[in-house]
């Protein structure tokens, strides 16, 4: 790559303002669609599953694919932006479409065909503006402190985007649900609206951020890159020993994090309850948001300061397994209010929140990594890995949530019971209650505990190794 000047503070902002619709998006779908078509629309939770599993498989066919696309995409706007408005405008006709689910399919098979399609195509347009998106940071910043500057700022950013579709969805969605619902529905049927009302505005919000992202960011990077054939590009990223174990670490990671966001509607409709049990979730939600943009923002640089990124990592990593630790004790208490839990729940939130950033800091390091050993650049490839192994994470995360709600039965118990008040808690044996608080818990735990192994064998890219990357590249680029 090319020599680049300094960003500037209005590119900064664009790029950053792009994350945040993104990520609303995806927050969006990886937290409620299998809560609204199991839950509200009446599909199986095993078949969801099913499912959501089969679209990760999907995925790993189309997104080195499309990152080859990228690569290859030669326009007077680059080879970036005309993906990332394409794939944004596609993606918000099937996020709207996904979750307005037409009201004669709930509990028929017909709702199983109307989801796969919706996902799977909704898996596939994220695709299409996702890769190019994250593949610009290599392409137009200088590897060192403006790249990981960049990815703080971006990861921010999209840890604003995330907490806003936390901590705002259940409560906007049962507001614009009985408006547009009216009086006499039921909670399903203002659910059901909410919904739809509810993603309405959020695709209007990630078209209109990624225009701006698309209408300020250009590319800097004079170098053409090669372009390869889909066995080559496995091959590459095979070959990238550094890039795979970055890949790993992500998918146990987020789906640890995944695993609890899943379960944790159901945890305080089902488990906590109360009349107010979207009150609550919105609360802790709340907390745990604004703990995760903080750390993001103020927590990580402070920390990078004093420590290298492979230490805030593994530093995090054990804080969040004692979060969840301390959460399994108080599954074991049984602790049903919600003051006490809003402890773990900072503690784990924080971490994901200086995670997001570590993580993505280490796959774009192993872009440079990966032209030493392998003699090419593959940002785009590279990066199409982030974005497939945080979709296998989710996918993951919703075949647990599914296994553990059939096991455990949340819902089914409480459907089937007449309740004479809101609290559908009463209508759940405390033994579904106690094994989905294990789930929350012992699976996460799990999770985090190889991956902190796994990463401290593997990855081996430290400071003082990436200097010396960067000036062998720097040499055989003045060769």
């Amino acid at each position: 790559m090319g020599e680049t000047k300094g960003l500037t503070f209005r590119e900064k902002a664009a790029y950053g303002i792009g994350a945040v619709g993104k990520d609303m998006v995806y927050m969006l779908s990886a937290s409620y669609v299998f809560y609204y078509f199991q839950d509200i629309m009446g599909a199986s939770a095993i078949v969801m599953g099913i499912i959501s599993m089969i679209a990760r498989v999907f995925d790993a066919f189309n997104d080195p694919i499309m990152g080859i696309v990228v690569a290859k995409t030669k326009t007077k706007w680059g080879k970036f932006r005309p993906w990332l408005l394409i794939g944004t405008l596609s993606n918000s006709v099937l996020l709207y479409l996904m979750f307005s689910a037409p009201p004669s399919l709930k509990d028929t098979s017909g709702i199983i065909v109307y989801a796969a399609v919706t996902y799977i195509l909704w898996g596939v347009t994220y695709t299409m503006m996702d890769i190019p998106y994250w593949s610009m940071i290599p392409a137009f910043t200088k590897s060192g402190k403006e790249r990981e500057g960049l990815t703080a700022l971006a990861r921010s950013c999209a840890g604003v985007g995330s907490a806003v579709i936390s901590i705002f969805t259940v409560m906007i969605v049962t507001k614009l649900g009985k408006v547009f619902a009216g009086s006499g529905a039921d909670a399903y049927e203002i659910e059901r609206i909410g919904f739809k009302y509810f993603t309405v505005g959020v695709c209007i919000l990630f078209i209109v951020f990624i225009i701006i992202t698309c209408v300020t960011i250009k590319e800097k990077s004079t170098v053409d890159l090669k372009t390869s054939t889909v066995g080559e590009m496995f091959k590459a990223l095979i070959s990238n020993d550094q890039a795979m174990t970055v890949v790993v670490t992500i998918v146990l990671v987020n789906t640890a994090l995944y695993v609890t966001s899943n379960l944790l509607i159901y945890f305080f409709k089902y488990d906590l309850g109360g009349v107010s049990w979207s009150d609550n979730y919105a609360k802790f939600n709340m907390v745990g948001g604004a703990v995760q943009i903080l750390a993001m923002m103020f927590f990580y640089p402070l920390l990078r300061k004093k420590l290298n990124n492979m230490q805030i990592f593994t530093a995090g990593l054990i804080a969040s397994i004692s979060g969840y630790i301390i959460l399994l004790v108080m599954a074991s208490m049984g602790v049903n209010i919600l003051p006490p839990l809003l402890v773990p729940g900072v503690i784990i939130m924080a971490v994901a929140g200086i995670n997001n950033v570590v993580v993505t800091v280490f796959l774009a390091n192993t872009v440079d990594y990966g032209e030493l050993k392998n003699g090419h650049r593959e940002e785009s490839v590279i990066f199409s890995m982030q974005t497939f192994v945080v979709k296998l994470a989710s996918g993951i995360a919703i075949m647990v949530t599914a296994i553990a709600l059939q096991i455990f039965k949340l819902s089914d118990e409480a459907a089937s019971k007449e309740q004479e008040t809101m609290d559908l808690s009463l209508a759940v044996p405390d033994a579904s209650k106690v094994g989905i608080r294990m789930v929350m818990s012992l699976i996460p735990i799990a999770c985090l505990l190889f991956a902190f192994f796994w990463f401290r064998k593997k990855y081996i890219l430290t400071d003082e190794k990436l200097e010396e990357i960067s000036t062998e590249l720097n040499n055989k680029k003045h060769n």
